[in-house]
């Protein structure tokens, strides 16, 4: 397995030897047009026999794959030398997220659904050794992300979700959470907990059978209410300005409110913990010194941890195009020295 450290210099590449070959076609055919300009062209080339055509073009090939090694050298290409096993001890995260429309709703900074996502990148920031997978639900739940420790992957999946990521409208919190089970490698003797981050209206299935199933299998279950009681109207946007409020079949503006009394129950059937998210805290903290305290199992992942460096060998071939291309002279051999150009003809 190889690598390069430097990934940036193999663009400069790309750049770089593009604008030398622009440079030399210039420089070459400017030479051309000034020798046109000096006098006729057999008398010329009989007044400077010894320059040559093809040294220049050969010089500037090897300069410029000296340039290409020098870049690449930088690059730094890296080979790994050693598969390690490296042990790591951690529990397993499932984070179910809604994505339904109500979570649009502005009664949190700068809405419910960007306020959740910011939190669980916050979250993302914080962690070591645990694994983490992402639920999305509305109607119904879909994996976003598998549960790995690749939280660069993690924040990218979370990047894109949105609203209409998941094609069925409702709140389906029980299939989210039956979801984050199947997903869950039992095998591996792992702590697990499932945090569920919703504001819970519209809810349509039975999350607390859902919970208490999971607890049979020693999986907690948290939830963190997402908006207030008062709630709030869901915007609807085109080309990035506000235009209006969504509406129910009577035309009148639709307030979605926060179901508290609903997610404290799936968290007490779910042995977890409720927590309301405001602007000043979205309960992820609260809920992870929560989850911290759970036993941390040990398990294995294998990557290639060990690199050596192979870029000498590339600034080594960098030096040396360069050294015979300083040797190499633009003048031909000089066998046409002993020619006397204004020797008559007998």
């Amino acid at each position: 397995m190889f690598r390069f450290e430097h990934n940036i210099y193999l663009w400069a590449i790309l750049a770089v030897i593009p604008l030398i070959i622009i440079v030399f076609l210039f420089v070459q055919n400017w030479k051309k047009r000034k020798m046109r300009q000096f006098g006729n062209q057999k008398i010329v080339k009989r007044l400077m026999p010894n320059v040559s055509k093809s040294l220049p073009i050969v010089k500037f090939v090897l300069y410029s794959l000296a340039m290409i090694s020098l870049l690449v050298g930088l690059a730094n290409l890296q080979f790994g030398t050693k598969l390690e096993e490296v042990k790591r001890e951690g529990i397993d995260l499932m984070i179910c997220l809604d994505v339904s429309n109500s979570m649009l709703a502005e009664d949190l900074s700068p809405n419910r659904l960007e306020r959740s996502k910011r939190a669980i990148y916050q979250l993302i920031e914080k962690l070591h050794n645990d694994r983490l997978g992402i639920i999305v639900f509305a109607g119904q739940a879909y994996v976003q992300l598998p549960i790995t420790t690749d939280y660069s992957s993690a924040k990218l999946f979370l990047e894109t979700i949105g609203t209409d990521i998941v094609p069925t409208q409702g709140t389906s919190i029980g299939a989210a959470i039956d979801l984050a089970m199947e997903s869950f490698d039992f095998e591996n003797g792992t702590s697990k907990s499932i945090i569920v981050i919703t504001d819970g209206e519209n809810h349509e299935d039975n999350a607390k059978v859902a919970a208490e199933a999971a607890v049979s299998e020693d999986v907690t279950v948290h939830t963190i209410g997402m908006g207030s009681e008062k709630g709030g109207p869901i915007p609807i946007y085109k080309n990035g300005a506000q235009v209006d409020f969504r509406k129910d079949n009577a035309g009148n503006t639709v307030v979605t409110k926060l179901n508290e009394q609903m997610l404290k129950e799936i968290a007490t059937a779910g042995n977890g913990s409720y927590v309301r998210a405001s602007n000043a805290n979205a309960g992820l903290n609260i809920i992870m010194d929560e989850i911290d305290k759970m036993e941390k199992k040990e398990f294995g992942s294998k990557s290639f941890k060990n690199y050596e460096s192979r870029f000498q060998i590339f600034l080594l071939i960098a030096l040396i195009l360069m050294v015979i291309e300083y040797f190499i002279s633009n003048r031909r051999s000089s066998k046409l020295d002993g020619v006397n150009l204004f020797e008559s003809k007998k």
